[in-house]
């Protein structure tokens, strides 16, 4: 994702109400350094305040509360902005050079634990992994950072005895969160929740830390496994929007709290302060901006998930909707378009498209809604009746690209095309067509992973429209900027 993508989306998660947001790897490259830096500017300060000290040159980072007073005098959430780091200077260094900027900065730092990771993966002794995680987490807190996360990867796999022995030091150190990983979708729920269990039991100064669960998706238990793990006990949840991840994705936000606020009594009274209508505007945004379609029979937020055919399910939907459904689509940000009677054509001015798109989860307005509204009459002129799909193409092709750097005609880039896929978005001869296209350029830069491993950046590009060529193109033109994009950025 380009700067300006991780930008909107840490500000929509914002607006969702999260309390921490982990904006990145800043030492995986400058211009992940750069977005991080940028969130915890914009993001991570009540309006304006931060903007104006840093073009004063005065810069201070404070550790505190959650919400802060904007210069309008309404209050607003100002989530903590968190970077990753693995457990040395270098990366913790970047780290706090990104997130110093925030109201509230986080370093989180980490280190596998588990037997099969120190011996083949570090190799390295217990004693050495105790070591350098406690000389590591004293050192964020020596840079000013009075709020360290620590995780002990594959903590599922890791011995209880050695789990307990080294957050035992981290918290003599100064961890003031413990982040504890299935890292591989290895524990079933009663598993994890045991483990969250001993580990409050039975580690020395727990009381004085928050516990966080991070539960990965391989044997499709990462939802199950977190809530268990907050039965337990652990009082900070990480998750991701659409449950997006390495290899089967991580927990997925929408389905932890929909579940802690349907079912909040069995889990103790717990609750989030999550505003649930902004989900499904969080989610088309990741998806548009990560490329990473959502299926439409995922849970909350899919397509599929507020939809009824069976006969019987109609006809209890018809007497009363709680026959069928357990939560409210509006609960998420989602309005039924058959409720509204809005039929949209070439006829339907800005303020009929503007409430049909707050219906399906979209809060558009100004230099946006102008430009969707054209994009829409002109679609309108050729298709009697435009749907809900029609328009959720356009404001993807409209709304969720890229800032332009290079238009077609333009000098030639050097890219290789990966990936081309191309739907319609309806039936019918006069569909809109939606295309995806991958590409990466030649000697482009390239980007770390928390596991050390260097991958070439690739890039994404999406576009719409009635005639499959214009489609392409500016698919094709998309990802171009978004290329150029993080090329201008990074020089």
């Amino acid at each position: 994702m380009t700067t300006k993508e991780k930008l909107d989306i840490a500000r929509q998660l914002a607006k969702l109400g999260v309390d921490i947001i982990e904006a990145g790897f800043p030492a995986s490259s400058e211009a992940d350094l750069e977005a991080v830096k940028l969130i915890a500017i914009e993001v991570g300060n009540p309006s304006g305040e931060m903007g104006q000290k840093v073009l004063a040159g005065k810069v201070a980072g404070e550790v505190g509360g959650e919400v802060g007073l904007a210069g309008n005098g309404e209050g607003v959430h100002v989530p903590v902005i968190c970077g990753l780091a693995r457990c040395n200077k270098n990366d913790i260094d970047k780290a706090w050079e990104a997130v110093k900027y925030a109201k509230y900065p986080r370093i989180h730092t980490f280190i596998a634990t588990s037997e099969i990771h120190m011996q083949y993966k570090l190799k390295m002794s217990k004693e050495q992994v105790v070591e350098k995680a406690r000389s590591m987490v004293a050192y964020a807190r020596s840079l000013g950072c009075n709020d360290v996360e620590f995780s002990p990867e594959d903590a599922g796999r890791s011995e209880r005895e050695f789990l307990y022995e080294i957050l035992g030091e981290v918290i003599k150190a100064g961890a003031t969160t413990l982040n504890i990983p299935d890292t591989v979708g290895y524990n079933w729920p009663r598993e994890f929740g045991q483990l969250i269990a001993d580990i409050k039991a039975n580690t020395p100064g727990i009381e004085n830390v928050i516990i966080s669960t991070h539960c990965q998706n391989d044997l499709g238990l990462s939802t199950a496994n977190t809530l268990e793990g907050a039965y337990s006990g652990a009082r900070q949840l990480e998750c991701t929007i659409n449950g997006i991840g390495e290899r089967a994705g991580n927990a997925s936000l929408e389905e932890v709290v929909m579940t802690i606020k349907c079912k909040g009594e069995l889990l103790g009274g717990l609750y989030t302060g999550i505003n649930t209508r902004h989900i499904v505007m969080a989610s088309k945004m990741v998806e548009e901006y990560s490329g990473l379609m959502v299926q439409p029979h995922k849970a909350i937020v899919g397509a599929n998930a507020f939809a009824h055919e069976s006969g019987i399910h109609q006809d209890g939907m018809l007497k009363n909707r709680n026959t069928y459904e357990i939560m409210s689509p509006e609960d998420i940000g989602l309005f039924r378009s058959n409720e509204s009677g809005l039929t949209l054509g070439k006829l339907s001015g800005r303020h009929a498209l503007k409430s049909k798109l707050f219906e399906l989860g979209y809060d558009i307005d100004g230099k946006e809604l102008n430009d969707i509204f054209w994009r829409f009459k002109s679609v309108a002129e050729m298709k009697k009746v435009i749907t809900d799909d029609d328009l959720i193409a356009l404001v993807s092709d409209e709304v969720f690209q890229p800032q332009i750097f290079w238009k077609f005609g333009d000098v030639q880039a050097p890219v290789k095309l990966l990936e081309y896929s191309m739907s319609a978005v309806t039936a019918g001869i006069d569909a809109i067509a939606s295309t995806r296209v991958v590409i990466d350029a030649e000697n482009d830069q390239t980007t770390t992973l928390a596991t050390g491993q260097k991958v070439v950046r690739t890039y994404s590009g999406t576009g719409a429209s009635m005639d499959i060529v214009i489609s392409s193109v500016r698919a094709y033109v998309g990802a171009i900027n978004k290329m150029l994009g993080l090329k201008k950025k990074s020089n």
